[in-house]
């Protein structure tokens, strides 16, 4: 009954009921009455775990960065996708070529990160049927913007960096957080490195700090070296990065490849 109910859940909490000191007074031993009482398994049932085991997301680790020059842009993103403490693969693709003016690269959840890119690649060929023209960099970039909103309330564990030339054929590089907010900037990188490599580049591109010194945008191949040191300084530190990277370097001729080998431990 709802009684005894009751006084089986005022024992568990430790209190003491009419029935217990009326046992004690005739000095009866009533522990049998309560050891497999019918009720144990519904108050374990009242009070489950207040944190879950389980959770829909899970960061596979990886670095990207990307740096805009006067007409060019350079996109890297390392080949390890991690879980915990195990490497899944050291030869993972963690970017995109969207089109021969843009590239997308991205760190976070490995699962997330191949859906968006397929999404963007889909909606990209639509506006190229459309419209019968190529998109643009800015249009992708608030194409990419208007994705990651509208999951806001699910969002992709996702954080991404698009490069590539504008229309006058100007460097521009692109930064996100996971809902969508972005600005448009000298250089980005996200990921498990990104502490590692932002104040490189704040030293070396914005110039922080240093008196007398502006915004200095090297040439192709100078960038190309500033980020394959990056690299192979976060590689050092930090276990999700490593194994490889792969460099997009993105000019009016196109999208070229190149691969930067990092210590594979």
């Amino acid at each position: 009954s709802d009684v005894y109910k009751r006084q089986y859940q005022r024992r568990v909490r430790g209190e003491k009921t009419r029935m217990d000191s009326y046992l004690q007074l005739h000095k009866v031993n009533h522990t049998h009455l309560f050891n497999d009482y019918p009720y144990k398994q519904i108050i374990k049932k009242e009070n489950p775990k207040e944190v879950a085991d389980w959770s829909p997301y899970v960061n596979n680790g990886g670095t990207t960065v990307a740096v805009a020059g006067k007409d060019f842009a350079v996109v890297a993103v390392d080949t390890r996708i991690s879980s915990g403490y195990s490497i899944m693969t050291r030869h993972g693709l963690k970017a995109s070529v969207l089109t021969d003016k843009a590239v997308i690269a991205t760190s976070g959840m490995q699962a997330d990160m191949t859906t968006l890119h397929k999404t963007l690649e889909v909606r990209i060929v639509q506006y190229l049927n459309k419209h019968q023209k190529t998109i643009s960099t800015p249009s992708i970039a608030q194409m990419l913007s208007n994705t990651l909103y509208y999951r806001r309330f699910f969002p992709y564990y996702t954080f991404n960096v698009l490069g590539g030339i504008d229309e006058e054929g100007k460097g521009c590089v692109y930064s996100y957080d996971a809902v969508g907010s972005f600005e448009r900037c000298y250089y980005s990188c996200s990921g498990t490195g990104h502490e590692l490599i932002q104040p490189l580049l704040d030293n070396q591109i914005l110039r922080q700090h240093q008196k007398g010194e502006s915004i200095t945008l090297s040439s192709l191949d100078e960038t190309v070296e500033l980020v394959k040191d990056a690299f192979s300084s976060a590689g050092e530190r930090d276990i999700y990065t490593g194994d490889g990277v792969l460099i997009y370097k993105i000019s009016a001729k196109g999208v070229e490849t190149e691969k930067f080998a990092l210590k594979e431990d």
